[in-house]
């Protein structure tokens, strides 16, 4: 076992749970044919990162079908902070030293990020990686931090604004990532690398286009 973990938020792959807000722009069909393809570039940056232990922690269910070689969960928890300190709180309890929370839908992230939130552990007590939106992509800790998760304003553009002033009360040395841009929003999608590299997306959607 490896002292590091990678815990991977993944929502199940079900038509009109996914990506509510791109879903209401393009459709809940092709909505679940984007973040299907977010899924699969998650799973191939993280089923082989070296000396790191990954964790899945699914939605509602766990899916045979995704990250087989992998250690996989249900998360539990009323909301999404809730559920984020659960998954932590089991990861430290099975005995790892650094722990790092990501999601499924960023296109531009990489081995490398995350390679980079582990070594920021070292000297760090806490990593985020700011989202564009205001939120954040990803989070990392070597101990608990439970005012990280608790009473915030999940989904909502001041989340890492409001995140940062609570923990300005606990002396806690912060580092972050480079900020990146996950998939919300039509445009969020069009703008993407991801999406102008997918041909096969593209003509999934390209009557919105016309």
């Amino acid at each position: 076992m490896s002292k590091d973990l990678v815990i991977v938020f993944v929502k199940n792959l079900e038509l009109g749970k996914v990506k509510t807000r791109l879903a209401a722009q393009i459709g809940h069909a092709e909505a679940l044919g984007v973040y299907k393809e977010l899924v699969r570039l998650t799973e191939r940056i993280t089923e082989n990162l070296p000396n790191i232990d990954t964790h899945i922690y699914f939605s509602s269910k766990i899916s045979s079908e995704l990250w087989p070689k992998n250690k996989k969960y249900v998360q539990n928890g009323l909301d999404l902070g809730e559920r984020m300190f659960n998954a932590f709180k089991d990861g430290f309890s099975m005995g790892y030293d650094k722990i790092v929370l990501i999601g499924s839908d960023l296109p531009d992230l990489n081995e490398s990020h995350l390679k980079q939130a582990f070594a920021q552990l070292n000297t760090s007590d806490i990593v985020f990686g700011p989202a564009k939106d205001g939120g954040y992509y990803l989070v990392g800790l070597k101990t608990l931090v439970p005012e990280i998760f608790e009473n915030k304003p999940w989904s909502q553009p001041q989340l890492f604004k409001i995140t940062l002033q609570d923990l300005a009360k606990l002396n806690l040395k912060i580092s972050t990532l480079e900020t990146l841009n996950d998939i919300d929003t039509f445009e969020d999608l069009i703008t993407s690398n991801f999406y102008k590299s997918n041909l096969q997306l593209q003509e999934k959607i390209q009557h919105l286009n016309d």
